[in-house]
């Protein structure tokens, strides 16, 4: 029983470390930041057509993306406990 409290405290600190680290890919002008938890901290694009907007339009667009997955993937996992 100790044993499954120890492996979710080192699954918890995985998860937490996950979190922390930081991705930043840039490709043909378009910069994204992206943390662990696949939430984009950062739009950079290069090209002037309407870039303020476009960035948010992105960066919203993406992280409901992610956000959709993630609650997928736990469905997922949460029908694996059964």
């Amino acid at each position: 029983m100790f044993d499954s409290f120890k492996q979710l405290k080192q699954l918890k600190e995985l998860q937490s470390a996950i979190q922390q680290e930081e991705v930043t890919v840039e490709r043909d002008g378009v910069t994204i930041s992206m943390n662990g938890a696949f939430e984009v901290k950062k739009v950079t694009i290069s090209e002037d057509i309407a870039a303020a907007k476009l960035e948010g339009i992105m960066k919203d667009t993406f992280n409901d993306a992610v956000k959709k997955a993630q609650q997928a993937i736990a469905g997922r996992f949460a029908a694996m406990q059964k």
